[in-house]
């Protein structure tokens, strides 16, 4: 009877054991669904500046982290400093298209800096298709490739009263909108993705999103435009520092890669 008792025994407990081995790989699996990551994040720079060469891509390369940078061919330091782009793309950053203009919607509130002749109310839709495709002509000069993700301008997706979203989902593989949203991967739709603004937050505050998003085994996109000066829209070095530094302790757990990179990553992974 004792030994039937310490055979019962033992077999429970070899039981539970391969329950837990046996669970533990399928947890495992549930919260690493980001490329064997618990999430992603993308970090994405905005309108071709200065301080993106000077600043964020030498702290970037320094921590081994590729971004993406969506450029407007208008800008100056596009037009001035294409073989440092050409360089910023042989690294492994994703280049952009950010229309070639610049073009938004300028009746919305705080766009008085909206120049009538790139307002979007002004536009023709095949005008704003015309600079999109020109916009792709002139990056795939610079880099190469030919399939790369798109970012609304001023996060606007219409023409007046027509929306262009469905015109360039043949042109692109993804697009990024503006909101202040972490997504979860199956809910995302590739032609919204969206994304925090970040202005004047500091390191803890970047940091936290990405903590939430680790936690939600989301996506957090980040969207900068001055790093260290050169925009209104400014971060810090301090805290673009901070993140980065934060994002490398961590790496194990987040994925980090260019838009195209997690976009091609989802359309792999939605349902079918």
């Amino acid at each position: 009877m004792k030994l039937t008792e310490r055979s019962a025994r033992s077999a429970c407990t070899t039981f539970l054991f391969l329950l837990a081995f046996l669970g533990y790989p399928t947890h495992a699996q549930n919260n690493a669904i980001w490329n064997q990551k618990k999430c992603a994040v993308c970090l994405t720079y905005d309108d071709a500046l200065n301080v993106h060469l000077d600043n964020a891509v030498p702290a970037l390369d320094s921590l081994g982290f590729k971004a993406t940078f969506y450029l407007s061919g208008f800008f100056p330091s596009f037009r001035e400093r294409s073989t440092e782009w050409r360089s910023v793309a042989t690294k492994g950053h994703e280049l952009g298209n950010h229309t070639l203009f610049h073009p938004c919607e300028g009746r919305a509130a705080g766009r008085e800096w909206v120049k009538p002749d790139y307002d979007l109310n002004t536009y023709t839709m095949q005008r704003l298709l015309d600079e999109i495709t020109m916009a792709n002509t002139l990056l795939t000069a610079i880099d190469g490739k030919t399939q790369r993700t798109f970012a609304y301008t001023c996060g606007d997706k219409k023409v007046g009263d027509s929306s262009f979203v469905d015109k360039i989902r043949t042109e692109f593989i993804a697009a990024r909108a503006v909101e202040d949203r972490i997504q979860r991967r199956d809910g995302i739709d590739l032609f919204n993705i969206p994304s925090y603004m970040i202005s004047g937050q500091s390191g803890d505050k970047l940091i936290g999103l990405v903590r939430k998003a680790m936690e939600s085994n989301g996506l957090v996109v980040f969207l900068f435009h001055g790093v260290g000066g050169e925009h209104n829209l400014n971060v810090s070095l301090e805290a673009h520092s901070k993140l980065l530094h934060f994002l490398k302790q961590n790496e194990k757990d987040i994925w980090v890669a260019p838009m195209i990179e997690i976009a091609e990553y989802v359309k792999q992974h939605q349902p079918k």
